[in-house]
Formats: C-alpha cells, structure tokens, sequence
C-alpha cells in the first residue's frame, strides 16, 4: 500500500519534471534563435545614428526636401543600438519642433506636434498637417 502512494508521486514528479524541462528547453531555443538573428536593420528600427556621442549634433541627419528647404534632425535621446528615439527637428524659422518615434513593422516614424514624417531607409515624407507634404530623402555627413 505504501509503496503504490510512493508510486503516485514519483509518477506526478516526473510528469512535473518533464514539464519543466520541456519549458527549459523551448526557452533555450527561443533565446538561441533570437541571440543568432542578429541586430534588425535601420529600417526596421528607425534612423541611426554613430551613438551616444552624437546627442545634440544637428548635422548628422538632415532631411533634404523637394521644397528646396533642409530640415536637420537634432537626436535628444539615442538607444544603446544608436536609433534616435527623440530628438528636435528644425524647421527655419520656426524653430524646431520636439518629435518622438513612433515603432511601425516596416520603416519609421517621427511624430511631433501637428507634423510627422513616415519614411522608409534614406527616403521620406514630411508632413505638415493633414494636407500639405513634401518628399525629401536623408543626406547623411
């Protein structure tokens, strides 16, 4: 009698054990798969920069536009891989508006207050409000 209840749980032990292990090891592969895929391009993250060190220079990315103007992007905040995720984009004369980036599935997009700019690798579009937009591409120093 005692050695059937001794069964019993050795029997619920192992069904609990190869539980574990199955997650262990579904873990492992899903940590492995990500490890080896490696770091996801530009487009699929936002606009890099060199790193850190660029915070505040406003002449690495300047967005120049079909409307002859050059609109730089000054980077506020850059992640560990070098994405701007905030930063200042200057406007001429009317100084320069905060924008954010905003994550997509393919391509990037900054958003400010009654702007946006919605790109893909070194080409992009700058609107201004709901109709009016102009076509610039990146020119990168």
């Amino acid at each position: 009698m005692i050695f059937a209840l001794l069964a019993r749980v050795f029997s619920f032990l192992g069904a609990t054990m190869r539980n574990g292990t199955g997650k262990f090891i579904s873990a492992a592969v899903f940590l492995g798969l990500s490890v080896c895929a490696g770091p996801a391009a530009a487009a699929d993250l936002g606009l890099m920069t060199s790193g850190p060190s660029s915070v505040g220079s406003c002449s690495e990315i300047v967005f120049t536009c079909e409307n002859g103007r050059q609109y730089p992007l000054c980077p506020i905040a850059v992640s560990v891989v070098g994405e701007v995720v905030t930063g200042s984009l200057h406007l001429g004369h009317h100084g320069a508006t905060h924008v954010r980036m905003i994550p997509m599935g393919v391509g990037y997009r900054y958003a400010g207050r009654g702007i946006w700019l919605d790109g893909f690798r070194e080409n992009a579009l700058l609107n201004f409000g709901k109709h009016s937009q102009v076509a610039c591409t990146i020119q990168r120093s």
